[in-house]
């Protein structure tokens, strides 16, 4: 094997799945520290994998025994941006097939903006079905954010191409005419939630960049429509704009 280069052995080990390949076997004689090395990585790699494999089927509990009873398309339900000064509330409904495996799947707020992107594609891909619900300021204001988020999930159901016969929710109840599951923390508990969270923050996300092109004073590519000192900063030299909350102090403050 040491007439075989480091080079010709990284090669060899791309396809390899099994620690008892007789390639690693093999190598593993090998007393030359490169060889070690690509060894050790291959280790850690399968190691990570299958801890990636392991935190994917804990995340499944919920979808698993809503099919022992029966249920088969489970749309799990996530909403982003309730907490904004301005732009909307999003929800995004997502159903998995049964077998799909989406590695790195996690609640969105612990997941870089590339990685939020990277599986943002692959849900797009892979799901059966996808539904987004979006509501306004301006409606937000009307009726209020709680009201508003679950408009904007109950949109996102009624705007799946396939309908469910089982919800799965993020510490909310929508007593629609599906039966549910509310979790609590379920965005980091259940691979639907999951997926879900990640759809509607990516969506709600590239809206506010659409937003920024439209009121580019405000900065919204930025803090994305939250109370960050910049915002603040910009509120209070130019006042709020179309898409800022009314009813959210401390823009209420400046109609009163």
């Amino acid at each position: 094997m040491e007439k075989i280069s480091i080079k010709e052995i990284r090669k060899l080990m791309e396809n390899v799945q099994d620690e008892n390949d007789p390639l690693l076997i093999q190598l593993s004689t090998d007393a030359r520290k490169g060889v070690k090395d690509l060894l050790d990585k291959w280790h850690q790699t399968k190691q990570q994998e299958k801890a990636d494999r392991d935190h994917y089927t804990l995340m499944q509990t919920y979808e698993i025994k809503a099919r022992t009873e029966g249920f088969h398309l489970i749309a799990g339900i996530d909403e982003v941006g309730r907490g904004p000064l301005a732009g909307p509330v999003v929800s995004a409904a997502v159903i998995l097939q049964e077998n799909a495996y989406i590695p790195g799947l996690n609640d969105s707020k612990k997941l870089s903006e590339k990685k939020r992107n990277e599986l943002y594609k692959h849900i797009m891909d892979e799901a059966i079905a996808v539904g987004i619900g979006i509501i306004s300021a301006e409606e937000i204001d009307r009726v209020n954010i709680y009201e508003a988020t679950k408009k904007s999930m109950l949109a996102a159901v009624q705007n799946l191409k396939v309908q469910p016969d089982y919800l799965l929710l993020d510490a909310m109840k929508l007593n629609s005419i599906y039966p549910e599951t509310s979790i609590i923390k379920g965005d980091a508990k259940s691979v639907s939630i999951a997926a879900a969270s990640i759809v509607a923050k990516v969506t709600r996300d590239r809206m506010m960049e659409e937003y920024h092109i439209q009121y580019p004073q405000y900065g919204f590519h930025l803090h994305m429509g939250y109370g960050t000192k910049l915002h603040l900063d910009t509120l209070d030299t130019h006042g709020p704009c179309t898409i800022h909350r009314k009813s959210f102090a401390p823009i209420k403050q400046l109609f009163e």
